[in-house]
């Protein structure tokens, strides 16, 4: 059975499969790598009951044979015998004219290599060395892609760990404000553990030994994508839960800024609805789309596009209210600062240094990507997209967590204050001058 490996294009499937779904881009290698599969034992299927109705020829001969590859018919001894490229191949349309041979042997015996192994020349049903270099191109990029998020995305949960921690042990720092801070750190590290969660799964799942047919039927079962399919969901989840924080965080800085008034405790109930339970909205629904319409895979692959819409059309909806309420807000921030400037380049420094922290609390970089969608982007621009989006999704957390704990004056102040009593109390655990 360990043939069945042995020809390249399986592991040039396998690669690119597992490279589709680590990187959660729309690639197609996984669908592809299954509906071979299914031709394959199409195919082999065919072949078997092809043999059984063809009658015997008199004489010494190769016995007919399925090696995994192809469907060999009964040989002349001393003769090489020729059939067409399988079809299940995924680039059969280009070789459907070539050939693959072996050579039947004077003694009656297929010849093979190393006792054992069956000796063919598939080098006509071979894919375009252009097409593979294309693709190890593709695959060495996708890898670098994941190198580039598993960094950002594990640097950035070790950042909001640590600042959802602050936040909970400084009392003084209990406050509406730092709460709703706190479920965004949240919402962005439940993300991040679901994608590195994702990985992990398929790893182990990809990088399983197959070595019979039974190993593929169980790789591409359906319960050996329940894990990944759980963490898929977990993810969906957490980037709405993203968005609609996002949100929150605008609407609770717009009432500060024009000096609403309004109770916090009332209000942050229905913050806790509109962050946690929107996205539950629109996450059950995709389930159910995904569960009975395209139950393949890791979910991770969008045929049809109105199911995907289930999830994008939330989050256009999200970044494009946190665009118009962003414009309010730097509105007020302007009238403010004009009233208030005692120099053009503080004033001008003061505005600059708002706009910055305010684009990666509201995720407005997600409007710029939203309309360039995976189905409209090809070659370099797709690339350019995914770049940008996994290096700004994977480090987002952790400018976050920078920019409103770790940066923010309050929480230094708190933090100073802490240390300074803790060396009061440790006198001997401190060094003197």
């Amino acid at each position: 059975m360990r043939d069945l490996m042995a020809p390249r294009y399986w592991r040039s499937l396998v690669h690119l499969a597992w490279m589709c779904l680590f990187s959660s881009v729309p690639h197609g290698g996984a669908k592809v790598l299954e509906r071979t599969f299914e031709e394959w034992m199409r195919y082999r299927d065919e072949c078997l009951r092809r043999m059984a109705s063809e009658p015997y020829p008199a004489g010494l001969f190769c016995n007919r044979t399925f090696d995994m590859y192809a469907c060999w018919p009964d040989g002349s001894p001393g003769t090489a015998v020729n059939v067409s490229c399988p079809f299940y191949l995924p680039w059969f349309e280009k070789v459907k004219h070539g050939l693959v041979s072996r050579r039947c042997g004077v003694d009656g015996q297929w010849v093979t290599v190393n006792g054992s192994q069956p000796w063919r020349d598939y080098s006509q049903c071979e894919e375009e060395m252009e097409s593979t270099m294309e693709e190890e191109g593709a695959r060495r990029l996708m890898v670098s892609f994941k190198v580039l998020y598993t960094v950002g995305y594990s640097l950035s949960l070790l950042t909001l760990v640590s600042a959802l921690l602050v936040l909970t042990v400084f009392r003084k720092l209990h406050c509406t404000r730092n709460y709703i801070h706190a479920n965004l750190f949240a919402s962005f590290g439940l993300r991040a553990t679901s994608v590195m969660v994702k990985d992990a799964l398929l790893e182990r799942r990809w990088g399983m030994e197959v070595v019979q047919v039974a190993d593929w039927q169980a790789l591409l079962s359906h319960e050996a994508a329940l894990g990944c399919r759980a963490a898929q969901v977990l993810m969906q989840y957490c980037i709405l839960a993203n968005h609609y924080w996002f949100l929150v965080e605008a609407v609770y800085l717009y009432k500060l800024l024009i000096g609403a008034v309004f109770s916090e405790k009332n209000y942050y109930r229905l913050y806790l609805y509109l962050g946690w339970g929107t996205p539950v909205v629109f996450v059950v629904p995709w389930m159910a789309a995904k569960y009975l319409k395209e139950n393949a895979e890791c979910w991770a692959l969008n045929e049809n596009m109105a199911y995907w819409w289930i999830i994008r059309i939330p989050i256009l909806l999200a970044s494009l209210i946190n665009l118009l309420i962003f414009m309010r807000i730097l509105k007020v921030i302007l009238a403010k600062l004009r009233a208030n400037q005692k120099g053009y380049a503080d004033y001008k420094l003061r505005l600059a240094k708002a706009t910055l922290t305010l684009i990666p609390l509201f995720g407005i970089h997600e409007v710029v990507f939203i309309f360039a969608t995976d189905e409209q982007t090809t070659g370099i621009l797709r690339y350019v997209k995914v770049f940008f989006t996994l290096f700004l999704n994977s480090f987002q957390g952790f400018l976050v967590a920078v920019l409103y704990c770790f940066a923010n004056k309050e929480v230094k102040s708190e933090m100073k204050k802490k240390w300074q009593l803790w060396k009061l109390d440790h006198p001997a655990l401190c060094c003197t001058q």
